[in-house]
């Protein structure tokens, strides 16, 4: 039978500052984490983490093997911590905004698009790479990345986008209720309106919405127009679907 490996000193202290970050954030118990490794680039909005490559998958204390250990993302209850480059970035689901960035190879573009109100969830694999851009708790952003050779990418990508949607939907509810207009990039919504800087219409007269990889598109009264030129440029995509399929619902009804 073969022994788990033991840690190291320095493993060892690493996750006790990853502990005590997700402790001082109140983000719960830690349910899986993934290694990596990782690169720093700038913007202009300030500093950028890229983690690349988040490939070992360990879930509910299992340890992870990888070739490359200088970067680490640990999912909590409430939240995520990434660690890179000797920081800790913590992640409130309930701050945070997730924007989801997919780049398509030749090969793989014929079945790039996804209609609908769902948000693309197709495999990383296939020559499809995702970034996802998140907001830490001291309002920096952290970028990950999933490769199609990162398969772990399938697990923390879509359950990042169901944790911030599940933890903002109440109070993206409560907002709208008391009538205030929630903005998702350019796009913006309220109980009555959806729209942008070029189109608006009222719920009842939104037949259809349209989401690819492309443009975001309603079909306002039996004509089409476009939302957004992407549906990357839309942050907390999830959220925005699920909040309009609500609305929508609600305005044929009305």
């Amino acid at each position: 039978m073969t022994r788990p490996t033991p840690r190291t000193r320095g493993a060892e202290l690493l996750l006790a500052r990853i502990s005590a970050a997700a402790g001082r954030a109140s983000i719960g118990k830690r349910r899986a984490t993934y290694a990596g490794a990782a690169r720093t680039s700038p913007a202009p909005a300030g500093p950028v983490r890229v983690i690349r490559g988040l490939l070992a998958f360990a879930r509910y204390g299992r340890s992870a093997t990888t070739t490359c250990a200088d970067a680490r993302l640990d999912m909590y209850d409430q939240g995520l911590t990434v660690a890179v480059e000797g920081r800790i970035h913590v992640v409130r689901y309930d701050t945070t905004s997730v924007s989801v960035s997919v780049s398509v190879s030749a090969s793989a573009s014929a079945s790039a698009s996804q209609k609908s109100l769902r948000l693309p969830q197709r495999s990383a694999r296939g020559g499809t790479t995702r970034t996802y851009t998140l907001t830490d708790v001291e309002g920096k952003r952290v970028v990950l990345y999933g490769g199609p050779e990162d398969s772990g990418a399938e697990e923390w990508g879509p359950e990042i986008q169901r944790a911030v949607t599940h933890a903002r939907l109440p109070l993206a509810t409560a907002a709208l209720n008391r009538g205030e207009r929630l903005t998702f990039g350019d796009v913006w919504l309220t109980r009555e309106e959806v729209g942008s800087a070029e189109v608006s219409a009222r719920w009842p007269q939104v037949q259809q919405i349209e989401i690819q990889q492309g443009p975001i598109r309603l079909n306002i009264d039996g004509d089409w127009h476009a939302l957004a030129h992407t549906a990357s440029e839309v942050p907390n995509l999830l959220l925005f679907c699920t909040l309009v399929e609500r609305l929508r619902t609600d305005g044929v009804h009305s």
